[in-house]
């Protein structure tokens, strides 16, 4: 597969690389191209703006959590049909699993990808020291195919002047383009309510000022003529996004603004395998959908609607009931927190949860838990057993208590070593970790095949 697509990276976090990102999606797309995004790494934020500027389903590529084909397969399906495929980095260029090797990191899905990289340098406070700066990028490892430079934050045109001759001359690649420190230009709602302000239409103008602005000081044809970029070969015959059988059992999903961080490879993989997706939300107080025989309540921000979600008893009690009777569930992160007894604010504010999982949740102001997820099933885990490993990553800002014994779900593996970790009760299976199901299909065919036993024993 031939066509357009480049690699957005930075030299860090922070240098604006989601600012540069969705501003190069919106210009190109007022000129009448179809734009697909996609994200580095796991994070769920940064695509939900992609798909709200390109109208479509941006996607993770995530070298660590997934094999390289897979990787390839979500690529190339993903970018069926678009002019231009855009694939937005994580931190800096080399930052990855490990800092002995690119693996996780965006100099590896470049690679991977055989992608063409436009690398997003900061250049407040400096000027012929930024060509120092690419040109350490470009000397530190010889697969990566760094096309171009972006400034960001220069003080005027005259400083971006400096900054793209030094750059120029020293690297021999052009510097197509920046944007002004004085704009200083914020992306809002970075997550509270993230998703409200998005399906309202708020963040419009924004992303339209954004476009514009990068219209007048990036060089959209020269970004057009570096993307053009070689053939890739991938095996179509062995896709994930193959049909493997009819749908047999129908699985209802929570989505809404409070829990909608779902891969959507995982919803994929679960109809390619036999399941029919069936949405309601826990917020507008939805009891389940009838004649259902699983149930995923993904991640998201419960705790930005406690109040709600206390209140909607319809939908606490339909939930309760059902994994009570069996039926096999699967809650991550915001969805396990929705399911234990209360949750906590940070204003010391408790709020009844589903009350499913004895014990409760706290909200706190930094960071409980951060980072990649290696998994392993415990306790007759129906899901994942043993014997099978899955990969996935934990991120959130709240803690479990409980005064009982736990019986945990799974065991997880990080860079601070391994823990016991989550809840499993009835077919529950709870906790933080948010699973990429493509890391380990048997996920899906396990949780199948239950709900086709629960569906012949109620």
């Amino acid at each position: 597969m031939s066509g357009r697509r480049i690699v957005i990276a930075g030299t860090g976090s922070g240098v604006g690389k989601t600012t540069l990102t969705i501003g190069l999606m919106a210009a190109l797309k007022k000129r009448g191209l179809t734009v697909q995004g996609f994200k580095c790494g796991p994070d769920y934020i940064d695509p939900t703006y992609h798909t709200a500027v390109t109208n479509r389903v941006s996607r993770n590529l995530d070298s660590w959590m997934l094999p390289k084909e897979t990787v390839l397969d979500i690529f190339t399906y993903g970018s069926k049909a678009a002019d231009m495929s855009i694939m937005e980095g994580v931190m800096g260029f080399f930052d990855g699993k490990n800092p002995k090797t690119n693996e996780g990191s965006t100099a590896d899905i470049s690679m991977i990808t055989k992608s063409p990289v436009l690398l997003v340098v900061n250049c407040a406070s400096m000027a012929r020291s930024a060509a120092a700066i690419v040109k350490g990028f470009q000397a530190f490892a010889e697969g990566p195919n760094i096309v171009g430079v972006i400034a960001n934050r220069v003080g005027s045109e005259g400083h971006f002047k400096i900054v793209k001759t030094a750059i120029e001359q020293e690297c021999d690649i052009p510097v197509i383009g920046y944007l002004k420190r004085e704009l200083d230009i914020e992306i809002p709602e970075r997550h509270l309510g993230l998703i409200p302000s998005i399906e309202r239409g708020d963040l419009d103008p924004f992303f339209e000022k954004l476009g514009n602005l990068i219209s007048e000081t990036v060089d959209l044809d020269k970004l057009l003529e570096l993307s053009l970029a070689e053939s890739l070969d991938v095996n179509q015959t062995s896709s994930l996004f193959t049909k493997k059988k009819e749908s047999s059992v129908r699985i209802a999903v929570a989505k809404d603004a409070a829990f909608n961080f779902y891969y959507p490879e995982n919803l994929e993989l679960l109809e390619s395998h036999g399941a029919e997706i069936v949405y309601f939300s826990p917020l507008a107080n939805d009891a389940l959908p009838e004649n259902i025989d699983g149930l995923y309540i993904g991640g998201g921000f419960p705790e930005e609607f406690t109040s709600e979600l206390s209140q909607n008893v319809r939908a606490k009690e339909s939930i309760k009931l059902a994994i009570e009777n069996g039926l096999p569930t699967l809650a991550e992160c915001g969805g396990y927190m929705y399911l234990t007894q209360s949750i906590e604010t940070t204003g010391q504010e408790k709020h009844e949860m589903v009350g499913i999982i004895p014990g409760e949740v706290k909200m706190q102001s930094k960071l409980a838990a951060l980072g990649y997820r290696e998994i392993s099933g415990q306790n007759d885990n129906f899901l994942l057993t043993e014997n099978q490993t899955a990969r996935g990553h934990e991120f959130h800002y709240s803690t479990f208590h409980s005064n009982e014994e736990i019986p945990y779900a799974y065991e997880t593996k990080g860079m601070r070593g391994t823990k016991q970790e989550g809840y499993l009760k009835f077919n529950l299976v709870a906790g933080y970790t948010h699973f990429h199901f493509a890391s380990c299909i048997d996920m899906v065919e396990n949780w199948i095949q239950k709900c086709s036993e629960y569906k012949v024993s109620v």
